[in-house]
């Protein structure tokens, strides 16, 4: 097992700051070579602070703000136009990047897309939904309007 420290997030392993412990094939083949996680060192424990302190100044910095874009997030239908075939079946699927442009398109405001989680793949046109987490304690469900593009 292998000890890091975690550079950006992670999905089903951490946020930035975290130190984890990994198999070792995970952190030489994967985490490290993608600049996702460092080695953890005693001076790393330096770095921990500096990576949570930029983390803390990304997120959104209070909970009421938070509330406001959960607010402002679920009181709208996002619509995302895409190609579809017959039927409304797409070519391809719709990904967290799409969600993310329609929503900034929308005047909504922007959102990251390593946020954004798709519960089940959007593969027709019709109306689905995707969660948002927007701090650690607050997450806001959208609703996706899916049409086809003429």
């Amino acid at each position: 097992m292998s000890k890091l420290i975690l550079t950006h997030e992670v999905t089903g392993l951490g946020a930035p700051g975290d130190v984890v412990e990994v198999k070792n094939g995970f952190a030489r083949n994967y985490l490290i070579p993608k600049g996702f996680a460092v080695a953890w060192s005693r001076g790393g424990e330096k770095q921990v602070e500096q990576i949570k302190a930029a983390r803390a100044a990304r997120e959104l910095a209070t909970i009421e703000e938070a509330q406001h874009v959960k607010q402002s997030l679920e009181a709208t239908t996002v619509k995302l136009t895409v190609k579809a075939g017959q039927g409304g079946r797409l070519f391809g699927s719709v990904k967290t990047a799409d969600i993310a442009a329609a929503v900034s398109e929308a005047g909504i405001g922007s959102l990251d897309k390593r946020k954004i989680e798709i519960p089940t793949a959007i593969k027709a046109t019709g109306t689905h939904e995707a969660i948002v987490r927007l701090r650690d304690d607050v997450s806001a469900t959208i609703t996706l309007q899916v049409v086809a593009a003429k």
